[in-house]
């Protein structure tokens, strides 16, 4: 009987000499356990957020997902929109909610209202959603869990102006709308990229 004492205690002491360091390096790498959220292996999520209450997702500057914004008049009415996309592709749609480095999709925001989420390079804004003045367009990029692509803390995303006009009718031109075909248009054409 003594021998098995012995032979058990010496098992318990090497496996609790293995298990233990294992456990330590769990704890040290971040993984889930009794609750902890394990951190993003993309970027650093940041306790603030855009103006729709999502989380940025911070990465560096150099190789960052980046956006560009065109709009232009449309013969046919309305607006059309151009992206470019640099260190950054649209996911394909029913893409996992994971954080994947250069991937997601584009919210477009007319005037700081989100008309829109997009995975691709265009969009076809009607002419209803920017009657006369100016109006700022917007592409923020998002990851594909939710979350604002950022740099420096502040979302990656561009914005061009646009300006409606419209012919004068004789009618009070700020209360009533134009008819069909009598707005005639200028955009200010892709800006920049605000890190």
């Amino acid at each position: 009987m003594p021998r098995t004492s012995w032979t058990r205690r010496t098992l318990a002491a090497l496996a609790a000499g293995v298990l233990l360091p294992l456990g330590a390096a769990a704890c040290a790498t971040g993984h889930a356990q009794g609750g902890t959220v394990s951190p993003s292996p993309v970027g650093k999520v940041l306790d603030d957020t855009d103006g729709t209450g999502r989380h940025l997702r911070e990465v560096d500057k150099k190789g960052a997902p980046e956006v560009g914004v065109e709009v232009t008049p449309d013969s046919g009415g309305g607006w059309d929109v151009r992206l470019t996309f640099r260190h950054f592709r649209c996911s394909a749609p029913g893409a996992g909610p994971k954080a994947v480095t250069g991937r997601g999709l584009v919210y477009l925001f007319v005037d700081g209202r989100r008309i829109t989420g997009l995975r691709s390079h265009g969009y076809h804004l009607p002419d209803g959603l920017v009657r006369h003045g100016t109006h700022h367009v917007t592409a923020r990029l998002y990851a594909d869990d939710g979350t604002v692509w950022a740099v420096h803390g502040k979302p990656v995303q561009s914005t061009a102006d646009i300006t409606v006009s419209g012919e004068e009718t004789g009618a009070d031109t700020a209360t009533a709308d134009p008819p069909a075909g009598t707005a005639t248009a200028t955009a200010t054409a892709t800006a920049t990229v605000r890190k």
